[in-house]
């Protein structure tokens, strides 16, 4: 009786194990920091894709632009405008809220 039992719990711990997981995830993006608003506590950014070649190490630009909340992010190196930015968010509506923000461009783990 108890082995007819273990099948089902453990398979309902796993699946509610994974949607957990799911929740917690953030959405990624990155792209050159046009500029970083610290009065306001945003950066906006244009979002590059992820076609990465020699002659575009970090993608090529989308003409994507987009307004991150950094306001409770954790920020690595301050970005200037230029850098390359990696930010991972989630969104609120419409509002895109920065977890962590990484300056690729003078943090970049590739030249070490």
């Amino acid at each position: 009786m108890q082995r007819h039992l273990f099948t089902p719990i453990l398979a309902l711990t796993l699946g509610l194990v994974f949607l957990a997981g799911q929740a917690l995830a953030f959405d990624v993006v990155q792209g050159k920091c046009l500029e970083n608003n610290k009065d306001q506590k945003t950066v906006k950014i244009e979002e590059y894709d992820t076609n990465f070649s020699s002659a575009d190490p970090y993608g090529k630009a989308t003409g994507i632009q987009a307004i991150y909340d950094v306001s409770q992010a954790k920020v690595g190196i301050t970005p200037e405008p230029g850098d390359i930015l990696r930010i991972a968010f989630t969104t609120a509506g419409e509002k895109k809220m920065a977890a962590k923000v990484m300056n690729v461009s003078k943090q970049d783990l590739r030249k070490k």
